[in-house]
């Protein structure tokens, strides 16, 4: 038991550092072309901060941990949503903009319900996973070509020096992009046996030691990440950091996982999705309040997660 623990603790511990390397990395490129804080927080940031969700789901998928595999990422998205916004908001309140009300948070609540109901006909297979990849492929692409734009209507373009930093790429950082992939990739091989050991150990099924001590071990990077943000005064990288993790969770990370191995639907799974798309439709409408997410939301939000959390344990 005791071997257990310390691997899982390793496991946050790599986790936590390899997608910060990669976040790292991957954002120095990234502004080297230009790309506005919130085209960076939906896409590169949030591809690099959901990397351990994508390698624990897909790893627990293929040891036939289904699971873990589909409860690793509904965790952790209730967990970004609920408590990492909830609380960055109680920290100072976040101001939002038009595309996160109008193009990106629906995009979200939209993706979130399809994958209700695919679980719900238990339809989590290659097909599904073809489509979610389609959907993830067709954000992207959008992003990409109207990045001018959506830079221009936050109003936010990156300062100079942040541009500099992407004109001096250097062997240092691929390395660090590499050593970030093979963080990230140790430490998925190692939350998922260490947590799945421990589930056993105390009677717990691994549905809910997915939906919270590995999903909230996966979001670290996001938190992190977030707080760094907060910290820096860069709002909209961190709200296009949760909500594109969110839904690189889903369209990429279990389409992906669902393409090479298909998920079989536990009867867990329908309760905590249910809940997600609520919180989705939840965070969707504090967004617009005010466009922005007050000190009071954030308090609602991390409540709801807690109690979620709670909730799970006690039942």
């Amino acid at each position: 038991m005791l071997s257990n623990v310390v691997f899982f603790l390793l496991s946050i511990f790599l986790l936590w550092f390899g997608a910060d390397w990669i976040v790292e990395s991957a954002s120095k490129i990234a502004r080297k072309y230009k790309v506005s804080d919130l085209v960076i927080g939906l896409t590169i940031v949030a591809f690099g901060t959901s990397a351990p969700e994508f390698l624990v789901t897909a790893t627990a998928a293929f040891k036939g941990l289904s699971d873990i595999s589909l409860s690793n990422v509904v965790g952790s998205n209730i967990f970004n949503l609920g408590f990492i916004l909830g609380l960055m908001a109680l920290i100072k309140p976040l101001p939002t903009n038009r595309s996160l009300v109008m193009r990106d948070t629906p995009l979200l609540l939209a993706t979130t319900a399809m994958i209700l109901g695919l679980a719900y006909f238990d339809m989590l297979d290659r097909a599904a996973g073809v489509t979610l990849l389609a959907i993830l492929g067709g954000y992207i692409g959008y992003l990409l070509i109207h990045s001018k734009r959506a830079a221009s209507a936050m109003a936010g373009i990156v300062p100079e020096s942040d541009e500099d930093d992407g004109t001096d790429l250097n062997a240092k950082d691929w390395l660090k992009l590499l050593a970030g992939f093979i963080g990230i990739a140790l430490g998925g091989e190692f939350m998922v046996d260490s947590a799945s050991d421990i589930a056993r150990h105390f009677g717990v099924s691994n549905w809910v030691i997915g939906m919270t001590i590995v999903a909230a071990g996966t979001s670290l990077p996001e938190l992190v990440t977030c707080l760094a943000a907060s910290l820096k005064g860069r709002n909209e990288m961190l709200l296009g950091n949760l909500i594109g993790s969110d839904f690189f969770n889903f369209a990429g990370v279990l389409g992906l996982t669902c393409l090479l191995r298909p998920l079989e639907v536990s009867p867990e799974a329908l309760p905590g999705l249910t809940i997600l798309v609520g919180m989705v439709a939840l965070v969707l409408f504090f967004i617009r309040t005010g466009w922005k997410v007050s000190r009071l939301e954030g308090a609602i939000l991390v409540c709801l997660s807690l109690g979620r959390w709670w909730f799970d344990f006690t039942s």
